[in-house]
C-alpha cells in the first residue's frame, strides 16, 4: 500500500503533462449508456428473478407519545404475509452521518410517520394490504412542534466541523460604536433533500452472512450503522451501492429500510426488498431544519465592516446533536475584526434535522447575502464594490493564510459577462410590460475537505487498467473522473480503464458528502497510480520523472515499450490512500463563487420569473468540465427553489408533515429554470489535494437563493426576511407608489 499525507503543497504533476488529454476535460459518463438505457442496476432491482419477500412500514399515527401495545394478529393472518417485524429496536428515523447507528424507538412515538413495525409479504400489494391492519394503541403527550415557540430554550451544541460559538475580540463594543448599524432577523423553512431515487434496501442472508444492496452515500460508516442495527458484527455484512439516484445528505445515514429489510429477511427466512413510499421518505428519513438567524453588522460610513455577527437558531429531535451550521461561511467570507458566530439548538418533536446539500451555506447564505445587500443599500454602495471592500487578506477569525482564494476575480468576471453595469439603480424602475425587472448577485463560499480515502488501481498484462474503490457516484460523476485520472497517469485510452464502486469489499473510501467525494477518492487513485509508475520505472531501470506514459507505451531513453511487454504476463495491483495532514491546519481552504440573477416580477400578481442566471466559480483543477458544470446547474436550479418555492410545512399542532410528497413539496421544474450560465476559472490549489482541485458540488446552490431575492428586491422593493419568497409575500411587500404605478 501507498500512503501520502498531505503536509506539504504539492508542485506540479503528472496531470499537469496531460498525456492523453483527458483530465478536466467534459467526457461523457462512464455509466451514462447503462443509466439512460435502464440497465444500471438500483438497489431495489437486485436479486431479480430470485423469490424474495416485499416489506412495507407501519407509521405512527400521533406526533409524541407511548406505545401501549402493537397488535400484529390480523396481519401475520392475512394472505401471503410471511413476517412481521416489530419492538422496540425498529429504528425510528435515518442515522446521522457517521454516527454509531440510528435511533431506535424504545416503546416511544418520537415524531410523526416515525416507523413502529413493517409487514413482510410474497407481494407488495399483500404487504401494503397486511400493514393497514396492524393495530396500534397510543398514550399521546403533548409535543413541540413549532421552533419559534422553543427558541428561548436553545442550547450550545457540538458537530464535528463547527462550533456552537466562534468569536473573536468584543463584537458587542465594537458594534455600540460602529458609524452604521445594522440589524435584521430571517427566518428559512425546513427543507428536504427529494432525492429522485427513495431510500430503498434488498437484503439476504447466507447462514450468518448478511448482503445488503441500499441507497447509501458513505458505505464505511454505513455498514456498521447495519450491522449495529441488525446486531451482528461487522465483518458478517457486505453493503452495496454501485448506482444511487441522488442523496444530498439524505442518504449519509442509513434509511430505516436498511435495517428493516435486513430484520424481515431473518425473520421471513428468505430475501427481503423494502422500498420507502415518497410520503414515508418524507416523515421517516431526515430533512435540513428550520432556523432562525439574526445578523447585525457595524461598519464605518466608508464601507468596511468593524463588527459582525451572525447568530442561529435551530431544530431537531430529541437526541441528535446535529444543528444546522448556518453560519459556516460567515466565520472566513468577509472582514471584521470584532466577530460572534453562534448556533444554538432547540428541540422539537419532529423528523430529525441532518445534512442537506450545503449544509449551513445553503440557508445561512440565504440570510447573510441578504443582509450584505440590504447594508449595502444602507451605505449608499453598489452590491458587489460593498463586498469587494470587505474582501479579508487572511482568514478573518484567526489570521490563517488562505491557499487560493479567487472570490474577487469571480465578482470582477460576472459582473463584466452579465452586464452588472446596466443594474437598474432604484427598485420598480425597469419594465417589461407589465413585469418588473430586476438585477441581484450573491458570493458563494464552502469550505474544502480532504478525507481519508483508498483505492487500488490494477494493471493487467493486456494493458487494461481496473480502479476498485467502496467510493460511491450519487449522480455526480465520481465514475467518470476516476477513469479519467487513471488515464491521465497511466498513459491510458478513457476505453482502457475500468471502474468499480459502491461496494464494502473494495478498499475503503471517504464516500460522497461534504464536498469531499472527489478530491479525497481521486487523490486515493493518483496515489495509487504514482507506485505503479515507480513499479514500472524500476523495472526499465529508469528514473519515474523520466518517465512517458502514452496510448498504452513506456517511453524513456529513446524506447518505446508496450505495457505487455513489461508486465510479461503478470498484472500490478497497488492500494494507494491518501490522508489529510498539516496542509489542512496551515491553510484555509476553500472554494469560491458569485451568482449574478436578473428576475421579472409580475406587478399585478407578484410572480417571479428568474430570467437569467450565471454562477462564476473557483473551486481549483476542475476534473471534468461537464460533470463539474452539472453539478452547478443542479445547485442552481435547487437554490431557485429555495427562494421561491420550496417549504417543507409542520402541522404545528400535531407534528405532521403536512406536504410529503412531489405533488405538494414544490421543487422547481423545467418551465421554471431559465437557460443557465456557469463559468469555471482556472485555478490550481496546491494545498488542498494533490489533484490541486477542491468542492464544487456544495459551492453550486451556496448563495444562490440570496442572489434571486436581491434582484426581486431590485426590481420591485420588495425586501421579505422569511423565505421562500413566494408571491403573497412579494405583493405585501411591495411599496405602494410601485404596485399603484402598476
Amino acid at each position: 500500500m501507498n500512503t501520502h499525507v498531505m503536509d506539504k503543497a504539492i508542485g506540479e504533476t503528472r496531470l499537469d503533462r496531460e498525456t492523453q488529454g483527458v483530465i478536466g476535460k467534459p467526457v461523457d459518463r462512464y455509466e451514462g449508456p447503462l443509466k439512460v438505457s435502464g440497465t444500471a442496476p438500483y438497489a431495489y432491482e437486485q436479486l431479480k428473478g430470485e423469490e424474495v419477500g416485499y416489506g412495507f412500514v407501519v407509521t405512527a399515527g400521533i406526533g409524541k407519545g407511548k406505545i401501549v401495545s402493537v397488535d400484529t394478529l390480523a396481519a401475520i393472518s392475512a394472505p401471503g404475509v410471511l413476517a412481521v417485524v416489530e419492538g422496540d429496536k425498529v429504528v425510528r428515523a435515518s442515522a446521522q452521518p457517521m454516527s454509531a447507528g440510528a435511533q431506535t424507538i424504545d416503546g416511544q412515538v418520537f415524531h410523526y410517520g416515525q416507523p413502529v413495525a413493517m409487514v413482510v409479504a410474497k407481494s407488495f400489494e399483500q404487504a401494503r394490504h397486511a400493514a393497514k391492519l396492524v393495530t396500534i394503541e397510543y398514550d399521546a403527550a403533548e409535543g413541540r412542534y413549532d421552533l419559534a415557540k422553543e427558541q428561548h430554550k436553545g442550547v450550545p451544541s457540538m458537530r464535528g466541523d463547527m462550533s456552537s460559538d466562534t468569536t473573536r475580540g468584543n463584537f458587542d463594543k465594537a458594534y455600540e460604536k460602529a458609524e452604521v448599524k445594522f440589524d435584521q432577523t430571517y427566518t428559512t423553512p425546513s427543507h428536504h433533500s427529494a432525492a429522485m431515487e427513495p431510500q430503498a434496501t434488498v437484503a439476504k442472508w447466507e447462514g450468518d452472512q448478511l448482503t445488503v444492496w441500499s441507497s447509501c452515500q458513505l458505505l464505511e460508516t454505513n455498514v456498521q450503522q447495519i450491522a449495529k442495527g441488525v446486531g451482528v458484527p461487522v465483518k458478517n455484512v457486505r453493503l452495496l451501492s454501485p448506482y444511487i439516484g441522488g442523496g444530498f445528505g439524505n442518504k449519509l445515514g442509513i434509511g430505516p429500510d436498511a435495517v428493516l429489510a435486513a430484520l424481515g429477511a431473518k425473520a421471513a427466512g428468505r430475501p427481503v426488498k423494502l422500498a420507502l413510499t415518497r410520503q414515508t421518505v418524507f416523515q421517516a428519513t431526515s430533512r435540513r431544519s428550520e432556523t432562525i438567524q439574526r445578523i447585525r453588522l457595524g461598519a464605518t460610513k466608508d464601507g468596511h465592516i468593524t463588527a459582525f455577527a451572525h447568530e442561529t437558531w435551530a431544530a431537531n429531535s430529541p437526541g441528535n446533536g446535529f444543528f444546522e451550521p448556518a453560519g459556516i461561511s460567515s466565520v472566513f467570507l468577509y472582514a471584521g475584526k470584532d466577530r460572534k458566530i453562534t448556533h444554538r439548538l432547540c428541540e422539537t418533536d419532529v423528523l430529525m434535522t441532518s445534512a442537506v446539500r450545503a449544509p449551513g451555506e445553503a440557508v445561512g447564505m440565504l440570510a447573510l447575502e441578504n443582509a450584505m445587500d440590504e447594508m449595502a443599500e444602507q451605505l449608499g454602495l453598489d452590491p458587489v464594490e460593498f463586498r469587494k471592500r470587505n474582501e479579508p487578506e487572511v482568514a478573518p477569525q484567526d489570521d490563517t493564510p488562505f491557499s487560493s482564494r479567487m472570490l474577487v476575480d469571480c465578482y470582477d468576471e460576472g459582473a463584466k459577462l452579465f452586464g452588472w453595469d446596466k443594474r437598474p439603480v432604484k427598485p420598480g424602475t425597469v419594465r417589461d410590460g407589465e413585469w418588473l425587472i430586476g438585477y441581484g448577485m450573491a458570493s458563494a463560499s464552502r469550505a474544502n475537505s480532504l478525507m481519508k480515502s483508498s483505492a487500488e488501481v490494477e494493471l493487467s498484462p493486456d494493458g487494461r487498467a481496473t480502479v476498485r474503490t467502496a467510493m460511491t457516484d450519487i449522480g455526480t460523476g465520481t465514475y467518470t473522473i476516476l477513469q479519467q485520472i487513471a488515464a491521465e497517469m497511466l498513459g491510458l485510452p478513457l476505453d482502457r480503464v475500468d471502474v468499480v464502486l459502491g461496494d464494502t469489499s473494495l478498499p475503503p473510501s471517504a464516500g460522497s458528502g461534504g464536498s469531499w467525494g472527489a478530491n479525497s477518492a481521486g487523490s486515493s487513485v493518483y496515489v495509487a497510480c504514482e507506485e505503479l509508475i515507480g513499479t514500472l520505472a524500476k523495472r526499465l531501470g529508469v528514473d519515474a520523472d523520466g518517465l512517458t506514459l502514452k496510448d498504452g507505451f513506456a517511453i524513456a531513453g529513446n524506447r518505446q515499450i508496450p505495457y505487455s511487454e513489461i508486465l510479461a504476463g503478470e498484472s500490478l495491483s497497488v492500494v494507494g490512500t491518501i490522508e489529510p495532514g498539516k496542509t489542512s491546519d496551515k491553510t484555509h481552504q476553500a472554494s469560491y463563487g458569485a451568482h449574478f440573477c436578473e428576475v421579472g416580477v409580475n406587478s399585478v400578481t407578484g410572480e417571479t420569473r428568474v430570467r437569467r442566471l450565471l454562477t462564476v466559480a473557483a473551486a481549483g483543477r476542475i476534473l471534468n468540465e461537464k460533470t463539474a458544470k452539472s453539478q452547478c446547474y443542479g445547485g442552481q436550479i435547487w437554490g431557485i427553489g429555495s427562494a421561491l418555492t420550496e417549504e417543507l410545512v409542520t402541522d404545528k399542532r400535531t407534528g405532521l408533515l403536512v406536504n410529503h410528497d412531489l405533488a405538494e413539496y414544490h421543487v422547481p421544474v423545467n418551465l421554471d429554470i431559465p437557460q443557465l450560465e456557469v463559468v469555471l476559472l482556472e485555478e490550481r490549489d496546491p494545498h488542498a489535494s494533490p489533484l490541486a482541485g477542491k468542492g464544487i458540488g456544495e459551492l453550486a446552490l451556496a448563495g444562490v437563493g440570496a442572489a434571486v431575492t436581491n434582484a426581486i428586491y431590485n426590481a420591485c422593493g420588495a425586501r421579505v426576511r422569511s423565505y421562500p419568497m413566494t408571491l403573497d409575500k412579494v405583493l405585501a411587500g411591495m411599496p405602494d407608489e410601485i404596485a399603484d404605478a402598476a
